[in-house]
């Protein structure tokens, strides 16, 4: 946390604050990028070695609104979770339940329904071709789901931590639906997020010009995923400058 939030009053005693403070972050500021989809949406943190226990956006609450104290603290082995008054939404506990439930390597999980990433599951040819570094910083590092079967309950949630159980998946394009992000804090998750729709971007806008692409070397591409993960420190500082704008512009999400 930077200087200016460690040095201000815990208004509440709530466990986990620290993390609360930058997953509550990361909602504001994915609503600024129009990266959110109405009240729909989450993400997720887990928050114990396991993994099974996690902070989660309440049920149909617009990512702008979220605080600190908005979000849930979940069990994914609760089988009595939605049964309790403020039970979040159906899908988010059938996908992110699902896989805080099998992948304790998931430690952060976003998904959104971004407009280029969802362009992108939409086609019938999901790959991300690496066009550019920030294309390439995905080249090996992605699934796909081609079994999109309605809304995420427990069944595509299961299918759905099935498909990322290999580590190096850090991406899950869902075909016909959104994308799904993992990372092993809340700045890697949002900082891979917020690539991975500049990446399906340009790589969208690159398919509508009708020209040939010039697609980088398997070598090349796989060089640079490496170098951009080996990269020290950029996502930890982004999440951190984004706080500090928060901390200016909206410090309520702090409360």
């Amino acid at each position: 946390m930077s200087a200016n939030v460690a040095s201000m009053p815990k208004l509440t005693n709530l466990p986990f604050y620290e993390e609360r403070v930058d997953l509550a972050a990361a909602f504001r500021w994915t609503a600024r990028l129009n990266m959110h989809e109405a009240v729909a949406n989450h993400f997720s943190l887990a928050v114990n070695d396991e993994g099974t226990r996690f902070l989660m956006n309440p049920n149909q609450v617009h990512f702008s609104l979220i605080k600190a104290s908005s979000l849930l603290l979940l069990d994914a082995n609760d089988p009595k979770t939605m049964e309790q008054p403020d039970a979040p939404d159906p899908t988010a506990w059938g996908l992110h339940g699902s896989i805080h439930r099998h992948l304790p390597h998931a430690r952060c999980v976003m998904h959104v329904h971004s407009i280029y990433a969802t362009v992108l599951a939409s086609l019938a040819d999901s790959r991300l071709l690496p066009i550019d570094q920030n294309c390439a910083t995905f080249f090996n590092r992605y699934a796909i789901d081609d079994s999109y079967g309605g809304l995420a309950f427990e069944d595509e949630g299961e299918r759905c931590a099935r498909l990322l159980k290999n580590p190096k998946h850090k991406v899950l394009v869902m075909g016909n639906h959104g994308v799904l992000v993992l990372g092993r804090d809340v700045a890697d998750a949002f900082n891979r997020m917020y690539y991975f729709e500049r990446a399906a971007e340009t790589y969208i806008k690159a398919l509508q010009t009708g020209q040939k692409l010039r697609v980088l070397s398997d070598d090349v591409a796989e060089k640079v995923a490496q170098e951009i993960e080996d990269y020290p420190g950029q996502c930890e500082r982004h999440l951190a400058d984004l706080k500090i704008l928060l901390e200016q512009q909206e410090p309520d999400y702090l409360n």
